[in-house]
């Protein structure tokens, strides 16, 4: 109710300074004790082996830097995803880089993994309070030759490993020159080779495993997704999220912020980001659990999303346009569906 009262006062701001201010209010509301954790009753699902207090999580990009985890678990998500973080801190692609396309529920970005380095966020986990399920979203630095990206993910996996819940390989931003190459064939089938043999180092030295993902485009063919399926099955990863943000301007085509470079997301998306959802159920036949994301802006797209095979949801455009109270209304739809 509130944010329907704040949105249009922090909708005729740019959206990275409004992003900072309504981090600052939810701070400032935690602290003072008005903004209490009050968890949603739900059943408690295990997906990689964890179990997830409710299925609804707080998509990568939101919190790049893990510095809000305390005050976003107020909220009443499942699960934080925080991140892309790189080995390097880097300041992303010049601003303005957020736009958002109110008259279809959507957001283009092309903020080119702005953030602080993987040793900053470490720290600012170090600091916090939560102790839910934490994903890590890792990419690689601008400037990394793609030759040399696995480099760079080995150095994330290596420094976050002891603080992730799962952690999330992602190979699909629109937003990090060619960084989409690294979904071909050969050069997926090398990346997770590597990353694979690291993880299985790393889980005999600290003791534990910690599952990985892969974080995969809507913007795919079947054949595709098809060899992208085959992949993450021989590599025994532990999931695939779909979808990141699209460079399709299908459904905004007829505005002139369409030409904005960047990932759309929102409204726009759901549709295809659930067939992605659908292609990939059918291939991997429940042998790996999937993360669906891209266009949740009520419960019923969420229900999609689990109906299409996803056996977990994340939110992020969704909340700008309608507020946190859609954490609960998205919980509330996929526990009722898992109650019946």
């Amino acid at each position: 109710m509130l944010y329907t009262f704040l949105r249009p006062l922090l909708f005729k701001l740019d959206p990275e300074s409004a992003h900072c201010i309504t981090f600052n209010a939810i701070e400032h509301a935690r602290k003072l004790g008005l903004l209490k954790n009050t968890p949603i009753v739900c059943q408690s699902r295990k997906v990689m082996g964890l179990d997830f207090p409710n299925p609804v999580g707080l998509a990568a990009g939101l919190d790049k830097n893990g510095e809000h985890l305390d005050a976003l678990a107020a909220l009443g998500f499942g699960f934080i995803e925080i991140g892309t973080v790189t080995p390097r801190p880097q300041p992303g692609n010049p601003a303005p880089r957020i736009f958002r396309v109110p008259q279809a529920s959507a957001v283009i970005n092309r903020l080119g993994f702005n953030n602080h380095g993987v040793d900053k966020l470490i720290e600012n986990i170090k600091c916090a309070d939560y102790r839910g399920i934490l994903g890590i979203n890792i990419g690689k630095n601008f400037d990394t030759p793609i030759e040399q990206a696995a480099d760079d993910y080995l150095i994330g996996l290596q420094k976050v490993y002891c603080f992730a819940s799962y952690v999330t390989v992602n190979i699909s931003s629109p937003n990090t020159q060619n960084l989409r190459q690294l979904q071909a064939t050969e050069a997926l089938d090398h990346l997770l080779s590597q990353l694979k043999s690291e993880q299985m180092k790393l889980a005999q030295v600290h003791g534990k495993y910690v599952p990985m993902v892969v974080k995969i485009a809507p913007d795919l063919e079947l054949a595709q997704i098809e060899s992208i399926a085959a992949l993450l099955m021989r590599h025994q990863m532990d999931g695939v999220i779909a979808t990141n943000t699209t460079l399709s301007r299908v459904g905004i085509e007829h505005l002139s912020i369409s030409q904005e470079m960047g990932g759309l997301s929102g409204a726009p998306l759901t549709q295809r980001a659930t067939a992605v959802i659908h292609q990939l159920h059918q291939l991997l036949q429940g042998a790996i659990p999937i993360i669906g994301v891209g266009g949740i802006m009520s419960g019923q797209h969420a229900q999609e999303k689990i109906q299409a095979g996803a056996s977990l949801v994340q939110l992020y455009t969704g909340l700008i346009y309608h507020g946190p109270d859609l954490v609960k209304e998205v919980a509330q739809a996929l526990c009722l569906d898992q109650a019946k």
